[in-house]
């Protein structure tokens, strides 16, 4: 969710907000892109006989489809956080990835307990009457990163299809792998311990008392650690190896499984805001270790006719690449799907998405509205001008031992955009070196983009 600045140490971060005040106002106007120079021209020459071009047909992702085979997990990637095309891409390959390979849950880059609504309309429970209501639980920004009419209709899909299953087949749902929601968490905790054991609600809701005056602004959580604050650390422990011991019947095993969840989101939440203000702790790494955790949980839940469960991840692409090959990695921080290839290996499956240009709903700084920017077309020699000179509109193009994959393996700036984007700024807020085939399988190019679409509010 983070701008590639907004997520390095604490004075990097303030670092970026001073550079996103003084680029403030309204963009830039976008000058005329130059034409490649020769060895963005021949790279481009080199890669085009393996780019598939995609047409809308049911074929387009044939080829990712044969790559994924018998994986458990495959990571769908985005650019930025705010394009149509990522979206629609990503659910047109989500819904393949359900219907042929047996895929039983989306996991995305969203908060459990929000996404746990959502989860329940597209399983025929709840009260919502439609998703664009099970999706109003996502309030805080960035609203539009979830609450967006393309995923609307992705969430309208899976209620769609599993309402037409069989009794007993594996329904699809659909999980959040964030750790911000604090207070949310610590309340469902208190709420499902109330309904199966108020003696043990009680004991949860004296240990969660500990973050009580930090519920509406948990970041100050962590100043008041630095300042002296004896810290709630070991209490949000306690709560999870409480939950952990508890054990239910078959129809109280979901419950208890998303009370551990949400509990285990508030022992992350401390350890993120508290290491917000503790020297040499990345939280960019705490984040990215607790969603594989939870990415493991939902592997580690039993699906019903015994087959191994089976997950599509949706998250930025500095989340879903390997972190490995790229000069963040070599900064020391990781990433979910560097995580996921060393725990899985080929049985997991990361696909990277770029623009060249187009439109972006992104705010002007953090906290501020999402607003449609227009994004300037990519940097030379990036790789978003390498595949604009490709001359499809859009395409796949395989990388695991393609062959594409030795055209590319000089590292290269690749564009991330966030919620906030910086376009006055844009080389150092925005970009970075990647050796893209270290760090995907595949990449979707799509040449000029178009901005999400945001629900009403």
């Amino acid at each position: 969710m983070l701008d590639l600045l907004l997520r390095r140490s604490r004075a990097a971060t303030m670092l970026a907000l001073l550079l996103a005040g003084c680029a403030g106002g309204a963009d830039s106007p976008t000058a005329p892109a130059p034409a490649p120079d020769a060895g963005t021209a021949a790279t481009a020459a080199a890669v085009r006989p393996a780019a598939v071009p995609l047409t809308g047909a049911a074929t387009d992702y044939d080829a990712l489809l044969a790559m994924v085979g018998d994986a458990r997990v495959v990571l769908l990637g985005e650019a930025t956080h705010g394009t149509h095309e990522f979206y629609r891409e990503r659910a047109r390959i989500t819904r393949r990835l359900v219907l042929e390979k047996g895929f039983t849950a989306v996991a995305v880059e969203g908060d459990w307990p929000r996404a746990a609504r959502v989860h329940r309309y597209v399983a025929g429970a709840g009260s919502d009457r439609g998703a664009e209501q099970a999706l109003g639980h996502f309030t805080e920004f960035p609203v539009w990163m979830w609450r967006n009419a393309e995923v609307r209709d992705l969430v309208e899909w899976m209620r769609a299809h599993n309402a037409a299953l069989p009794a007993g087949a594996p329904r699809v749902g659909f999980h959040g792998l964030d750790v911000y929601s604090l207070a949310l968490s610590a309340d469902e905790v208190v709420a499902y311990l109330e309904r199966v054991d108020p003696a043990a609600a009680d004991r949860a809701r004296a240990r969660y008392a500990c973050f009580r005056r930090f519920r509406d602004e948990p970041q100050s959580y962590g100043l008041a650690v630095a300042g002296g604050t004896a810290s709630c650390q070991a209490q949000a422990a306690e709560q999870v190896r409480e939950l952990q011991g508890r054990t239910a019947d078959a129809a109280g095993r979901a419950a208890l499984f998303d009370a551990q969840r949400n509990a285990a989101v508030v022992a992350g939440a401390e350890a993120y805001f508290r290491g917000l203000y503790e020297p040499g702790v990345s939280t960019w790494n705490l984040r990215d270790r607790h969603m594989m955790a939870t990415l493991e949980a939902l592997l580690a839940e039993p699906v019903p006719g015994g087959a191994p469960a089976r997950v599509v991840v949706w998250a930025h692409n500095t989340h879903v690449g390997d972190a490995r090959a790229t000069e963040m990695g070599e900064a020391g921080e990781l990433s979910l799907g560097q995580l996921a290839r060393e725990r899985f290996g080929e049985r997991s499956v990361r696909v990277g998405f770029t623009t060249y240009a187009g439109t972006v709903v992104a705010a002007r700084e953090w906290g501020s509205p999402g607003e449609r920017r227009e994004v300037r077309p990519s940097l030379p020699g990036s790789f978003g001008e390498v595949f604009h000179a490709v001359g499809h509109s859009a395409f796949l193009l395989p990388l695991r031992g393609g062959a594409a994959a030795g055209a590319l393996e000089e590292p290269r700036l690749e564009r991330a955009i966030g919620v906030v984007y910086v376009p006055g700024t844009e080389r150092q807020s925005h970009y970075f070196r990647a050796r893209l085939p270290q760090q995907f399988d595949a990449v979707v190019h799509w040449d000029r983009t178009q901005a999400v679409q945001p629900l009403a509010r």
